[in-house]
């Protein structure tokens, strides 16, 4: 069987012959066009227009000593929350002239600490993390690569990484205050896992203080959908009387609804549902959802801002905080409008 032979892609040595100028002119005219004659800059455009040259990332990165690679260091893509602020931060690096290399670490610092050291290997000139939890070797890492981090969903004004995020405990305050305020006493707090989760730990630990004179009982199961599902059920079967159910999420607390219509609870007559996060789908739900709005967008494009410019410009940022808020809507209301549902 007869094969053409692969053609050649064209390189820097092909356009500067083509185009009867040197390697350096033609490498002026693809990284700074503004100091070359204008004839022999369109000159040498035509030729690689041509050609079909297209720019090797390699090369520009040996010539360089850059690669203009950024790294998220995310726990999953899975939750919502962590999609949109991965989208908000990829669309504010292009504004900057990076790209962004994605890793997800299921909250696991050894894996993250591995997935970090993978991508320093491959010349990423900066990462985000994700809360302040990390491993020893990840900070040796960040040290010894002299790679600038910023961490995101959590803010900590002495962390020894600059932070931009929010307070977690203020958010769960902020529903815990809600509730106190429509009367509720009897609370089931369904929350996700607290080993390797300083966001969610912060919000519960901040719910136990808050609830103290409210009686509540916990129920932990994964940050989804399908872990919703299982802790209402259990909520359900195990939390005698109940007049409200606090989410550490809004994926667990759509399935906290979906669980509590299929068991005939009406929610908010039977039992009012609070949360925390304020997803897109969150105004979606029957009945909507009472939850803190968590600014993950806002937080994406804070953040690529101030490590592209920690990058670009060697300025290391302060810590930011952006601001949470209690999103009413008709998943909750006053004790008086409860009828005090009995799970037993």
């Amino acid at each position: 069987m007869h094969r053409e032979p692969k053609k050649k892609r064209p390189n820097l040595r092909d356009v500067s012959r083509a185009a009867e100028v040197s390697v350096a002119t033609v490498s002026r005219v693809l990284n700074t066009p503004e100091v070359v004659n204008k004839d022999t800059r369109s000159r040498v455009e035509a030729v690689i227009e041509e050609l079909g040259f297209v720019r090797s990332a390699a090369a520009f990165a040996i010539n360089s000593g850059r690669t203009r690679l950024l790294g998220a260091l995310i726990p999953n893509l899975e939750s919502d929350i962590f999609s949109l602020t991965v989208s908000s931060i990829e669309q504010t690096l292009v504004e900057h002239g990076f790209s962004l290399i994605v890793a997800t670490t299921d909250d696991d610092p050894d894996k993250e600490a591995r997935k970090a050291k993978e991508l320093v290997d491959v010349g990423v000139e900066g990462f985000f993390v994700t809360g302040v939890d990390h491993s020893d070797a990840l900070y040796d890492l960040l040290r010894r690569a002299q790679v600038p981090a910023v961490a995101i969903s959590y803010f900590d004004q002495d962390y020894r990484l600059p932070t931009v995020g929010y307070d977690n405990r203020l958010a769960a305050k902020r529903a815990c205050a809600h509730l106190i305020e429509l009367g509720h006493q009897r609370i089931a707090v369904v929350h996700g896992p607290l080993t390797g989760n300083d966001r969610t730990k912060a919000r519960v630990d901040a719910t136990r203080d808050a609830l103290s004179a409210q009686g509540c009982e916990f129920f932990e199961e994964p940050i989804s959908v399908e872990g919703g599902v299982a802790a209402a059920r259990r909520a359900l079967t195990q939390g005698g009387s109940l007049d409200a159910i606090l989410c550490m999420s809004d994926p667990m607390a759509f399935g906290v609804l979906h669980e509590l219509h299929r068991c005939g609870v009406s929610v908010p007559k039977d039992v009012s549902v609070v949360s925390i996060h304020n997803l897109p789908a969150s105004e979606f739900t029957h009945p909507p959802l009472t939850t803190v709005h968590l600014p993950a967008r806002q937080m994406g494009k804070r953040a690529a801002e101030c490590l592209a410019r920690w990058v670009e410009h060697d300025e290391r940022p302060s810590a930011i905080c952006l601001d949470t808020y209690l999103v009413q809507r008709s998943s909750a209301t006053s004790i008086g409008n409860v009828t005090n549902f009995d799970a037993n």
